[in-house]
């Protein structure tokens, strides 16, 4: 996994690497301009003009290098030096030396001319870097509100300027359409209330001190292929259906038995050996047709939930999908949770009880799996203002409840009782459509069941449900994708995830 590190932790880093390695700040700089020019030079044709806005500390060292290297590969290139209250870095000066002649820069020291880059097609931000303090102001600000209101590509190095890496944004901030960031992303990529900033990211490795960065203390990572195949389980040879655990998915109601067909699917092809289905009477027919692998265990009402199974010797539960929030239904949930002692997966109208019904949060056992959106959540757990207060609230309510909590959405955002939080490298815009969040409780259900730990299980099953998105919206497109292709294609992602 990819350690999300504090700004100051970069800084540690960077000097680190710079002792240990050893290597001089300028070489270490010139590594990085390298790494971002490789990426540049792929991605914007030799034709376009390229403006770079730098400043005076290190990530204007970086734009100079950037700038000679791209000038030296045939680019045309124009450079604008941002000088406010900042020092010149001895990196920078260095790299302002080794500008070729026919680099000129341009001097920005006092308010200008909004139209400053109206010529460039491409403008490459390196004004301010990751070592921000405060918002910004002055001509730092102007000069981002011009970047902002050309027409140009914006790409910003590193991380775009006003941008703080680790905490709550204000003031002036470059937009940036793409960001190509060193080594190891930021926490802040990966909020919503930061897209707009940051665009699309790209890492560029610049040979960081590994070292550091496995002693380094975290509480967030980025969760990645290479650590999934770690957790995934091979079968064994010898192994038989009840080595891969039974699980009841207590699911649909009269008009959304739908949720429960898919959920059921999808725990079935999460390797699970048996399933059995909890379902109104009206839905019988429905689930024995549409699912005959799974068996049927029949609800005395014929249109919603309103009774537990007598027998729960189950691995685990699955509950929520299309169950509704009927007065019977509510007495049937809070039942299931005060017999059943296990770790169960909670979703949907499941997580909606228990929000109108709070004194229902003390019984759910220990290290289950609870799985909102943000709307869900915030009617759990109360308001926040910014992502990053929600982050912290997601982590004060997993260690609450002792049990993992799945924040869905884009880089959904997994909460463990310890208090890490492990934000999910899978999935894209196609899968925001009904029923997804039903095929995730299938596979997190039939995670469980086969004896996963519920960390475990929630990062593999919700990294195999964006892989799964991943796979069918390359081959059917994102504006088509139905939940019913996550079903289609997870054989493919688990595939992928046990033999790549």
């Amino acid at each position: 996994m990819l350690k999300l590190l504090s700004s100051q932790q970069i800084k540690e880093l960077d000097q680190f690497t710079i002792g240990s390695e050893p290597i001089a700040p300028i070489d270490l700089m010139e590594r990085a301009c390298h790494a971002f020019v490789h990426w540049f030079v792929q991605h914007v044709r030799m034709e376009k003009k390229i403006g770079i806005i730098c400043g005076t500390g290190n990530n204007g060292g970086d734009g100079l290098g950037i700038a000679r290297m791209l000038n030296e590969r045939g680019y045309s290139v124009n450079v604008w030096i941002v000088r406010g209250e900042m020092n010149e870095t001895e990196s920078f000066k260095t790299n302002l030396k080794r500008l070729p002649e026919k680099i000129s820069p341009f001097e920005i020291t006092k308010p200008t001319d909004r139209g400053l880059f109206k010529e460039c097609d491409v403008l490459v931000d390196a004004i301010l870097g990751s070592g921000l303090s405060r918002q910004t102001e002055g001509i730092y600000a102007q000069v981002i509100s011009f970047i902002n209101q050309t027409e140009a590509l914006r790409i910003a190095v590193d991380i775009p300027s006003g941008l703080f890496a680790d905490s709550y944004s204000e003031g002036e901030i470059v937009q940036a359409d793409r960001t190509i960031s060193f080594q190891l992303p930021k926490l802040a990529f990966l909020f919503a209330e930061n897209y707009k900033y940051v665009g699309d990211w790209h890492l560029v490795d610049i040979g960081l001190s590994k070292e550091y960065i496995h002693d380094a203390s975290a509480q967030n990572f980025l969760v990645n292929a290479k650590s999934v195949k770690k957790i995934i389980r091979p079968r064994e040879k010898f192994s038989h259906k009840g080595t891969y655990g039974h699980a009841l998915l207590v699911s649909g109601s009269f008009g959304k038995m739908g949720a429960c067909v898919l959920a059921a699917k999808a725990a079935l092809r999460s390797g699970l050996g048996l399933l059995t289905v909890h379902v109104p009477s009206s839905g019988y027919s429905i689930i024995q047709t549409s699912v005959p692998e799974a068996m049927a265990s029949i609800d005395p009402e014929e249109n919603y939930f309103s009774s537990v199974p007598e027998n729960l010797s189950y691995s685990t539960i699955g509950i929520g999908p299309g169950i509704g929030t009927d007065s019977e239904t509510i007495n049937a949930f809070a039942k299931a949770l005060k017999q059943f002692k296990r770790p169960m997966v909670i979703d949907a109208d499941a997580l909606n009880i228990l929000s109108q019904n709070k004194e229902l949060i003390e019984l759910i056992p220990e290290g289950s799996i609870l799985t909102p959106h943000p709307k869900e959540f915030q009617r759990l757990a109360g308001d926040w203002v910014t992502d990053f207060d929600r982050l912290e609230l997601l982590r004060s309510f997993s260690s609450k409840i002792k049990s993992v909590v799945v924040l869905k959405g884009a880089y959904s955002s997994i909460a463990s009782p310890d208090g890490k939080v492990y934000f999910n490298s899978t999935g894209n815009a196609g899968m925001a459509t009904g029923g997804s969040g039903d095929v995730l409780t299938g596979i997190l259900t039939g995670l469980l069941s086969q004896g996963y730990s519920s960390i475990d299980a929630s990062i593999l099953g919700v990294y195999v449900h964006g892989l799964s998105g991943d796979l069918a919206a390359a081959d059917l497109g994102m504006d088509s994708l139905i939940a019913g292709d996550l079903i289609e294609f997870l054989p493919y992602a688990f595939k992928k995830m046990h033999y790549a």
